[in-house]
C-alpha cells in the first residue's frame, strides 16, 4: 500500500509561486509513475505534470507548461510541482498520484493512478 502525502498549498496573488510536495511510504519509487492532478470546484479532475521515476521523463498538460516544473528527490522520495506565474485559473485542490509501471510510460488519465494523495488547496487571487 502506498501513503502519498501533500502539503505546500496556500493562498498567493496572480504572478506569484508556490511549490507542492508529495512525499511517499515506499523505500523505493524505482518503477512507478507520479503524477500531479488537480480539481477545481464543479469541474473534473485533470492532468497536470508527470514523472517516471524511473527514467526520469516528465510531461505536461499544456495550460501548465512553461509555468509549472515537476521534479523529485531521490534520497527522500518526495516528487515537488513548482509552480510560477500562477492564475486565478490554477485555483484548485491539487492532488498527488501515483502507479506502478515499470515501462515508466507516464498517463494522463486519472483512472490509471492507483493510488492518491489526500490533496491540498490552492488558492490564487487576483
Amino acid at each position: 500500500q502506498v501513503q502519498l502525502t501533500e502539503s505546500g498549498g496556500g493562498v498567493v496573488q496572480a504572478g506569484g509561486s508556490l511549490r507542492l510536495s508529495c512525499a511517499a511510504s515506499l523505500r523505493t519509487l524505482s518503477g512507478y509513475i507520479m503524477g500531479w492532478f488537480r480539481q477545481a470546484p464543479g469541474k473534473e479532475r485533470e492532468f497536470v505534470a508527470g514523472l517516471s521515476w524511473s527514467g526520469g521523463g516528465t510531461g505536461y498538460a499544456d495550460s501548465v507548461k512553461g509555468r509549472f516544473t515537476i521534479s523529485r528527490d531521490n534520497a527522500k522520495l518526495m516528487v515537488y510541482l513548482q509552480m510560477n506565474s500562477l492564475k486565478p485559473e490554477d485555483t484548485a485542490v491539487y492532488y498527488c498520484a501515483a502507479d506502478f509501471r515499470p515501462f515508466g510510460i507516464i498517463t494522463t488519465e486519472k483512472n490509471k493512478y492507483g493510488y492518491w494523495g489526500q490533496g491540498t488547496q490552492v488558492t490564487v487571487s487576483s
